[in-house]
């Protein structure tokens, strides 16, 4: 099967589709008409299409103008905020990506800067495990084991219209991301030992350092769409006390 071939069958593509077709998608009023799409470039992960780039030509049908179609697909993802209570001060939990090569450039590549995250990931199937997805994501970035039971998903709170997922950057990427919320006591010794801890999948080139940021300094400590987000998200569900209490 050839690679463009796979592309158009892949779970990215479908899933786009279904997004065009669902009830607040492009296509769902029948004003819009999708006349074809042009595959650019695929980037296999393994055995599976973990990026595509596509153009996809949709025209208005009235007015025949073509709406702007480039898309990067990379489907949906997870990201997790950690607030950790100790000695009266709460911390979140981010984590710094390294180049595991050099070891000297500690940047995203994309952003070319470096960038303070909350710990996150790409689902690597089609199943939709998305808490274990975030459990699984934290425990390989931080080294730090959550049960799924603790987990808060910050996004249920949003309007089903929505989706209940948050896209970071929707002007040309499909990715679609869940935040959830984890929140617990810990004695000051073990915030000192995550500060800086290295952890990460090394064989899958990852070297990533936790840092670990008091929470009250957390909104103006990182340009991360996903920290930014899961402040407004964790701040507004505690103001209208949508949180479960705390044992």
């Amino acid at each position: 099967m050839g690679l463009r071939r796979c592309a158009v069958e892949s779970t990215l593509f479908k899933q786009w589709l279904k997004n065009l077709q669902s009830e607040t998608g492009i296509l769902a009023n029948g004003d819009m008409l999708l006349k074809q799409v042009l595959i650019q470039g695929v980037d296999m992960f393994g055995k599976r299409i973990g990026f595509l780039k596509f153009k996809a030509d949709i025209f208005c049908k009235e007015t025949g103008q073509k709406v702007p179609g480039i898309v990067f697909a990379r489907g949906p993802a997870v990201a997790v905020l950690i607030l950790l209570d100790s000695e009266g001060e709460t911390y979140a939990i981010l984590t710094e990506q390294a180049d595991v090569v050099s070891c000297m450039s500690k940047v995203r590549v994309p952003t070319g800067r470096v960038i303070l995250e909350l710990p996150a990931g790409m689902l690597d199937d089609d199943k939709g495990d998305f808490v274990g997805t975030a459990v699984r994501e934290v425990e390989e970035e931080t080294g730090i084991q959550l049960k799924l039971e603790d987990m808060i998903d910050l996004t249920a709170f949003l309007y089903p219209s929505t989706g209940c997922k948050f896209f970071p950057s929707a002007g040309g990427c499909d990715e679609e991301i869940s935040l959830f919320l984890y929140r617990g006591r810990v004695d000051k010794e073990i915030i000192m030992q995550l500060q800086g801890k290295e952890t990460g999948l090394r064989d899958h080139g990852e070297l990533i350092k936790v840092r670990v940021v008091p929470y009250r300094e957390l909104w103006r400590t990182t340009p991360d769409a996903k920290v930014l987000t899961a402040i407004a998200l964790y701040e507004m569900a505690s103001k209208e006390e949508l949180l479960p209490s705390r044992t």
